[in-house]
């Protein structure tokens, strides 16, 4: 855990969030700033920075994946699309230093959004 992360800070329980899925290592929680009718950040527990820090062999985008799926059935965005996202340092867009899926859905999405 990181304590200058904000994303940790929620994983501990120090900052409230709409929690909608959570197991022992993912954290899914809806985005304060939706781009979508459906936005959910889906985190790992543990304190990865960035996408490209991650582990390869643990399973990690597995368990990340089927959290999304699971956000995606229970929000009704499934079977009619949805789209994941991961950002990768700042000029990838990434803004918050913990590495996060943006699951997005709800809506038609476009091929620049």
């Amino acid at each position: 855990m990181s304590e200058d992360c904000l994303f940790c800070r929620i994983v501990s329980g120090e900052m409230t969030s709409d929690i909608v899925y959570e197991t022992d290592e993912v954290l899914a929680f809806r985005d304060i700033s939706p781009q979508a009718p459906v936005h959910v950040l889906v985190i790992p527990k543990a304190h990865i920075a960035t996408i490209s820090e991650a582990p390869t062999d643990a399973g990690l985008f597995d368990k990340l994946y089927a959290a999304a799926f699971e956000v995606a059935k229970k929000e009704g965005i499934f079977e009619e699309g949805f789209r994941t996202v991961f950002n990768c340092h700042k000029k990838g867009g990434q803004v918050v230093f913990h590495m996060h899926m943006h699951l997005l859905g709800g809506r038609q999405m476009r091929a620049n959004s």
